[in-house]
């Protein structure tokens, strides 16, 4: 192998080395907090008087 092959392999093996060794727990990012209330107006309360009827879509595979 070429010696300039050669130096080219040891910097990027380096790099690498450098780079990614680092212990993971440290590159753990923090748990974002869940924010009440986004969710809020996407449900309407009270459920239609037919929420419980079955599906049109569903209708052959019921029979």
């Amino acid at each position: 192998m070429p010696e300039s092959l050669k130096q080219e392999l040891l910097h990027y093996a380096k790099y690498l080395i450098e780079n990614y060794s680092k212990d993971i727990s440290q590159e753990q990012h923090p748990l974002k907090k869940r924010r009440s209330g986004i969710l809020k107006g996407a449900f309407i309360l009270p459920l239609p008087d037919d929420f419980d009827e079955p599906l049109v879509d569903f209708k052959e595979y019921m029979e």
